[in-house]
């Protein structure tokens, strides 16, 4: 078997930047269970921020991510991000990124909600596909290999190092074994544990849940954004370039309501203050049909069709509205995973050989909440120093047959899957699951919704074991794929109810009725969850906290 200098579990944009990050010579490898192209950064729409403004730094920038994400993000990390962003996005350009351009002819920037300057760097309304297109066409002059539609079940650990992982071959079916000296998980976020999600359905948390089952902690997984503007029943992304670009949101009443829930910046207040707010006037009758409006009416048809042309698309195709018309029916929805695989500012987990990258990483940059804009640019900034971290490690390692009790397991757990009996299919129990998420663990939590969500999950999880799989082939087996994700799905989803049913206090996204306040004297800190045989083990680490005290 071959053992790769760096192997990449992920072919969004955090694990190609890892990929592209690693010196020439190196045998670097991705795994992707969809082609590459088909990641879901590709549906980044609005932007990737950076300090490129001339009356802009990085260190306002930095403020503004420390502020919008109520002080629980790592101020190292911020810093590091905010610092590197600039140099990173003009590396893009070079790679040969489209980017928008103003009158001048530089990287045109749009505003964002809570960034005090317009510094979200943009491809119209295709940001994340533009970047995406760009750095496979670097992997591919690279000459990395890509095990391309090829689901991994599980990370090869020996001595407590991470030395690869087992993996099944979705096209030509088997389990194989896939050595390397240093593994970046890059699996991007875990959205689909809700029922309406912005999330493609290959968000699973793959990544999460392995680290996790290997013994490595997770950190923050209670925080959850919901983006405020998606489109009602389909989940659809409506970027925050729409309200960027200057649309406003209209309830019933026809009022610009974020007047009174945030004055001075309106619709471009940070998302869990919009989303609060629009789920406030639809709880109080304000609502249309369950949503409030978007309305782009007075941008004019040019600026619409010049700068936000999917958003009219997406408009007229899923909802059967032309914003160049009527105002677009939205309302919030489970957007992104503030929490993830717990890391240093070089990506590296608690378990040597082992690192990550991107949304299924917490480097905690984005703290209790994310602004819009930073989640590109976390994958570009860490996605790069991972794979330079990963990269050295591997340096020092010395290649070494791979135990056998690693896919020997794997295999006693196919054989379990395919021989159930249950009478319930994998997609029966995930779209329970997702009900009961989107139910319970929504923009506003309570106790005792959170106490029902943690019952159902635990019951969920027995009947995950027991799915039936009605094709028993080997051949591009999707039945088979369906139920490894779900594992993934009802694990992931108990460490978010057991982290937001501990955290007695609101901040950013997670929102409580019964304690609405945010309190930094018991709960300005990190919540770390550890597998046990009775379920999350929650412990909890200071937040770094350098030149912004929280207020």
């Amino acid at each position: 078997m071959k053992i790769h200098d760096l192997l990449i579990v992920g072919a969004g944009l955090a694990g190609m930047r890892a990929a592209l990050a690693a010196p020439p010579q190196l045998d670097v490898a991705l795994v992707s269970k969809v082609h590459p192209v088909r990641s879901h950064s590709v549906a980044a729409q609005g932007g990737i921020n950076a300090a490129l403004g001339e009356n802009d730094s990085w260190e306002a920038h930095a403020l503004d991510t420390a502020k919008g994400g109520h002080y629980l993000g790592d101020q190292d990390a911020i810093e590091a991000m905010c610092r590197e962003a600039p140099a990173d996005i003009l590396e893009l350009e070079r790679m040969g990124v489209i980017f928008s351009r103003d009158e001048q002819g530089r990287i045109a920037q749009r505003p964002f909600g809570g960034a005090g300057f317009p510094r979200a760097c943009y491809a119209a309304d295709r940001t994340g596909h533009a970047i995406l297109h760009t750095m496979y066409e670097q992997l591919m002059k690279r000459g990395c290999q890509v095990y391309e539609e090829w689901y991994v079940t599980s990370l090869i650990v020996e001595d407590g190092i991470c030395r690869g992982v087992i993996a099944w071959d979705i096209v030509r079916g088997g389990l194989h074994a896939i050595g390397a000296k240093a593994v970046v998980l890059a699996t991007g976020g875990s959205g689909r544990v809700f029922h309406t999600s912005t999330n493609a359905v290959i968000n699973t948390g793959d990544g999460m849940a392995l680290a996790y089952r290997a013994g490595v902690p997770l950190e923050d997984m209670e925080f959850v954004q919901f983006h405020p503007t998606t489109l009602k029943d389909t989940g659809i992304l409506i970027t925050e370039g729409a309200r960027g670009e200057g649309a406003y949101l209209l309830n019933t009443l026809g009022e610009r309501f974020m007047k009174k829930y945030a004055p001075e910046q309106m619709e471009l207040a940070t998302r869990s203050t919009v989303s609060l707010a629009i789920g406030q006037e639809i709880l109080e009758g304000r609502g249309i049909d369950g949503c409030v409006l978007l309305d782009l009416r007075h941008l004019g048809r040019q600026k619409i069709l010049e700068r936000l042309p999917q958003i009219r698309q997406l408009s007229v195709e899923f909802a059967g509205v032309d914003p160049i018309e009527s105002p677009i029916p939205i309302r919030p929805g489970a957007h992104y995973q503030m929490g993830g695989v717990k890391t240093t500012i070089w990506g590296e987990t608690s378990m040597p050989g082992l690192y990550a990258a991107g949304e299924c990483a917490c480097v905690s940059v984005h703290g209790a909440n994310r602004l819009g804009g930073n989640s590109l640019l976390e994958t570009i900034v860490f996605g790069r120093r991972a794979g330079q971290k990963a990269a050295e490690y591997s340096a020092t390692v010395r290649p070494r047959a791979l135990p056998d009790a690693a896919l020997k397991r794997e295999e006693v757990h196919l054989l379990r899957l395919m021989d159930n009996r249950g009478s319930e299919r994998a997609w029966q129990v995930r779209d329970a699951l997702g009900t009961v998420m989107s139910t319970n663990l929504g923009i506003f939590r309570t106790t005792q919704s959170m106490t029902d969500a943690l019952k159902e999950i635990r019951e969920l999880q027995f009947r995950a074991e027991a799915v039936r799989l009605q094709d028993k082939g080997k051949i591009f087996n999707t039945d088979l794929v369906q139920a490894f994700e779900l594992s993934c799905l009802v694990e992931i989803a108990e460490t978010i109810v057991a982290g937001a049913l501990a955290r007695e206090e609101s901040r950013g996204a997670h929102y409580r009725p019964d304690f609405p306040k945010r309190d930094d004297g018991k709960w300005l800190k990190h919540t770390l969850a550890t597998k046990t045989a009775d379920g999350p083990a929650l412990t909890y680490a200071p937040v770094a906290i350098t030149r912004f005290p929280p207020r």
